[in-house]
């Protein structure tokens, strides 16, 4: 388990910084949105580029924080039957969620999503919008996103064949389940 431990820290290293990357992607968006709003009502000009670029941060907070979320367990869930389990049960409904639906779908959507990008890179596709951006960055963070989302299931599937083998990784492994605010 020591191998696929220290890859499971990697993972969680990764997506921790990328995490840290779409938090700072919120407050760009907020930034800019608030940037054009004033120079779009203050000075009466507008440019569809701030406004896709909004759009392609709304992109990125989504793709490359979903793993982030993965990691931290605040990921949405089937609360109604989770909630009223023991630790051990909930650590075999995420074994069994992870291997049999988790992974095999980020799996094949990385690989449905990878053609999508590359089309819009190799036409150089643009924005039909005059003053648009170029289409194939945000078609990029799809497959990286879903990606970086399989990484994280892996590495939750690790941690918790580890913990159910009684081995406490030394990576911060969150188990408990807190019911959601409403």
């Amino acid at each position: 388990m020591g191998p696929l431990l220290a890859f499971s820290r990697a993972v969680d290293a990764l997506n921790t910084a990328v995490g840290k990357l779409a938090d700072w992607a919120v407050l760009l968006s907020c930034a800019i949105s608030a940037g054009n709003a004033i120079v779009r009502y203050g000075v009466s000009y507008s440019s569809n580029a701030w406004l896709e670029v909004q759009w392609y941060l709304f992109g990125a907070i989504v793709m490359l924080g979903a793993s982030y979320t993965l990691f931290r367990n605040e990921h949405v869930r089937v609360d109604l039957v989770y909630g009223n389990l023991g630790e051990r049960a909930r650590l075999w409904v995420d074994v069994f969620g992870f291997i049999f639906f988790m992974l095999p779908a980020m799996l094949l959507l990385a690989w449905m999503t990878w053609p999508f990008f590359v089309d819009s890179w190799v036409r150089h596709e643009g924005s039909p919008n005059a003053g648009g951006l170029l289409r194939w960055p945000v078609k990029l963070l799809l497959p990286v996103g879903f990606v970086l989302l399989c990484l994280q299931g892996f590495s939750e599937l690790i941690k918790r064949i580890a913990l159910l083998r009684g081995i406490h990784p030394t990576a911060e492994v969150v188990v408990e389940y807190h019911r959601p605010e409403q």
